[in-house]
């Protein structure tokens, strides 16, 4: 008897020790995506999976084309996953992806401008970065990851960085000015008006290239941090202040601003007749061929002993709301905008890595043209993203004709355009 009931106790220990084992080891490794709140932590826990069947469509650039086919045959190994590639750029693929996202024929993934934002959130297009936010963040430059956050939340996965800063033909002028004092005096002894040569051109209209005067005597579009539709700051004293600068430069550049634009800029410096080029790295391929003796650098400090500070985009693939795949499709935008992928981009098209650990490697930093680049990236300002940004360009381009043709002063020009601006965003033009 006591045998059996010594055996029995034993079998029933056996029995709990297994039981127990079964409830420790069995919820490892079992979640799926979605059923916890915490994207982040179950990220942690385990790997996202595509969907089965899933098939992925990405939108971008046409100079892109070769990365992403790259990038997609490397992907199709890892997941399983077809990825086609359509050609759709970034300047236009929001205002697309509002009407052919929810139509069912936009791009799962595409690539776009942090600006654009605003407008795709408004709209309903756009997934928040959510399960690979944390990773993004961690390997990305501040400003990038500032740029694609929209009322706290991340959208975009960043692929690229750009600004502008000046290129120069080293045959004409040894480098870039310090200040402004310098690119004035340079001009004084290199221009030729009747011959079409000037020492530097920038677009003088575009809003773009207007803000780095604006931004480095201390003012800004709306509020300190590009939020803030009610506070619009381009008619104060300190954008006063540059616009007022900006027309006394008409005297080294005296043409109309519907005769300064980016080919013209382009073709007057590849044939030796302008020594500065204010642009951006998307020219650096096609000036490379053209200018032997090319070098970048920083913009020259204003009268106010300040540096410029211009607007800089931040460029990410960002996940359509609609797509049949948002798992294959967060995968795909996360892979291609990896370490290694961003490394990649660089190599085959000179694109500005926004990922630190890139952005800091001897391959980028040993780049005359992408490090001074990179380094006018870390001073210059994320264009806000606000769907009131839109309100910005047209009254801006107008503003700068009646003050550079027209000498128009400034003050009045200024206030017109937050008028004017003030009126479009309360009206919803």
């Amino acid at each position: 008897m006591m045998n059996r009931k010594k055996w029995g106790i034993m079998s029933c220990l056996l029995i709990m020790m297994l039981i127990v084992s079964a409830c420790n080891s069995g919820g490892a490794g079992t979640t799926t995506p979605g059923t916890t709140t915490d994207p982040a932590t179950a990220a942690d826990q385990q790997e996202m999976v595509p969907e089965e069947g899933a098939k992925l469509t990405v939108w971008d650039s046409g100079d892109q084309k070769t990365f992403i086919e790259a990038a997609a045959k490397a992907f199709k190994e890892k997941y399983n996953v077809e990825v086609s590639f359509a050609e759709v750029g970034p300047d236009k693929s929001m205002g697309q992806m509002v009407t052919d996202g929810p139509a069912g024929v936009g791009g799962d993934v595409f690539a776009g401008v942090h600006d654009q934002i605003g407008q795709g959130v408004s709209a309903g297009v756009v997934l928040p970065n959510d399960w690979f936010e944390e990773d993004t963040k961690s390997r990305n430059s501040e400003i990038a990851i500032k740029a694609l956050t929209y009322d706290n939340m991340l959208y975009g996965y960043p692929k690229s960085v750009e600004t502008t800063a000046v290129f120069y033909n080293k045959d004409l002028i040894k480098e870039v000015p310090q200040d402004w004092n310098g690119v004035i005096d340079f001009a004084n002894t290199f221009n030729d008006t009747k011959a079409n040569k000037f020492a530097i051109m920038w677009e003088v209209g575009n809003g773009y290239y207007v803000f780095p005067f604006i931004g480095g005597y201390g003012s800004y579009v709306f509020g300190s941090d590009g939020t803030d539709a009610t506070d619009i700051g381009l008619n104060n004293p300190a954008a006063i202040e540059a616009t007022t600068f900006i027309q006394g430069l008409n005297k080294i550049l005296p043409l109309k601003t519907s005769d300064i634009n980016a080919d013209i800029k382009k073709s007057l410096f590849t044939s030796n007749k302008l020594a500065m080029n204010i642009s951006g790295p998307w020219d650096t391929g096609s000036l490379k061929e053209s200018v032997k003796n090319i070098g970048v650098g920083m913009y020259p400090n204003l009268p106010n002993g300040k540096p410029m500070t211009p607007f800089s985009g931040v460029k990410a693939y960002f996940v359509n709301a609609y797509t049949k795949y948002p798992n294959a499709s967060k995968l795909f935008a996360d892979f291609i905008t990896s370490e290694e992928w961003q490394t990649k981009n660089f190599e085959m098209n000179g694109a500005l890595p926004s990922n630190t650990k890139v952005a800091e490697s001897e391959k980028v930093q040993s780049d005359p043209i992408a490090s001074v680049f990179l380094k006018q990236f870390e001073n210059s300002v994320p264009m806000p993203s606000i769907p009131a940004m839109a309100q910005f360009w047209s009254p801006m381009e107008a503003a700068m004709s009646s003050i550079w043709n027209d000498n128009k002063d400034p003050k009045a020009a200024l206030d017109n355009l937050v008028s004017q601006m003030k009126s479009n965003i309360e009206t919803g033009q």
